[in-house]
């Protein structure tokens, strides 16, 4: 199930015991692969799929910053929702906000930059302007 309301978009994730460590605790790095899946799942709800962005507009995306905060652990089987938000948008990145909740409790907040790159050589290029256009600032 996914839900978008005022540019907040949703997604929910169910921690697998891969997921975890020995303790059954969400190992850090796993945040930052339940925030990929939830950008990719909004990008398709948005209807971008990557691999036509890469066949059809020449363009990948590709992650060039992250500033993450961990506020408490999730745990094996809990069900968590990953929020998508645009906070700003440039002419060849974008930058969102992601929250992983536990009910309404933030577990892990990120602020992630994404450039838009060419496809071929990795050069920053301008956002395909049906993308640009499409998606909305929160702010």
């Amino acid at each position: 199930m996914t839900t978008k309301n005022e540019n907040v978009f949703l997604w929910p994730i169910r921690v697998y015991y891969e997921d975890t460590d020995t303790g059954g605790v969400v190992y850090y790095a796993n945040y930052l692969k339940f925030m990929e899946r939830a950008r990719t799942e909004w990008l398709r709800a948005e209807g971008f799929e990557q691999d036509e962005l890469i066949t059809k507009e020449n363009v990948i995306f590709a992650v060039r910053s992250v500033q993450a905060d961990y506020l408490s652990p999730a745990r094996f089987n809990e069900e968590l929702v990953v929020t998508t938000q645009v906070i700003k948008k440039g002419k060849a990145s974008i930058s969102v906000e992601q929250v992983i909740k536990r009910n309404n409790d933030a577990l892990c907040k990120a602020v992630i930059k994404i450039a838009s790159l060419n496809a071929r050589n990795f050069k920053p290029v301008a956002l395909p302007e049906v993308i640009y256009n499409k998606i909305k600032n929160s702010s």
